[in-house]
């Protein structure tokens, strides 16, 4: 396996024969706790910006490269929607007063992230469609993982108020 199809199907992941997408997300989860409880919040951001910078290109190679219709071996791209949904879930919890509130939402970030991911309503389903090549594939994880992080703080304050 070269580099890039280990960078495309995140070490691997995407080569799953049964829901690759959720396992490069299971697997995005554990890199950033590691991530978060190493180096912290900045440090994962700055990993999840250049990953989804590189991925528009690299996927853009590889489509071009193997033109069909379905790329499920590419889970570069959740992987990254996965840590905004995991970023976005997990700056809300140090203001609530939910015991274990941390592994609460990263539980609802892999929910509401996998929910939304294959969902694809409106503009996340539009982008993945009409754009296609990297930025299509990329930039649908990316709304993807930005819904589910919100979604996820929205559903954190619910049961912060209960």
């Amino acid at each position: 396996m070269n580099m890039q199809k280990l960078f495309l199907t995140f070490f691997g992941t995407g080569l799953s024969p049964r829901i690759p997408a959720q396992i490069a997300s299971l697997l995005a989860i554990a890199v950033g706790i590691l991530i978060l409880r190493i180096f912290g919040m900045e440090t994962l951001f700055m990993l999840t910006f250049v990953t989804i910078i590189i991925s528009i290109f690299e996927v853009n190679k590889y489509v071009a490269a193997y033109p069909k219709n379905n790329y499920e071996e590419i889970t570069v791209d959740d992987a990254s929607g996965m840590w905004l949904s995991m970023m976005i879930s997990l700056s809300s919890v140090t203001t609530l007063h939910i015991p274990y509130a941390e592994w609460i939402g990263t539980i609802l970030a892999f929910a509401s992230f996998t929910l939304f991911q294959q969902w694809k309503p409106s503009t996340i389903g539009w982008t993945a469609r009409e754009l296609g090549g990297g930025l299509g594939i990329v930039l649908s994880s990316v709304l993807s993982g930005i819904a589910g992080g919100l979604l996820s703080v929205v559903v954190l304050m619910g049961l912060d108020r209960l």
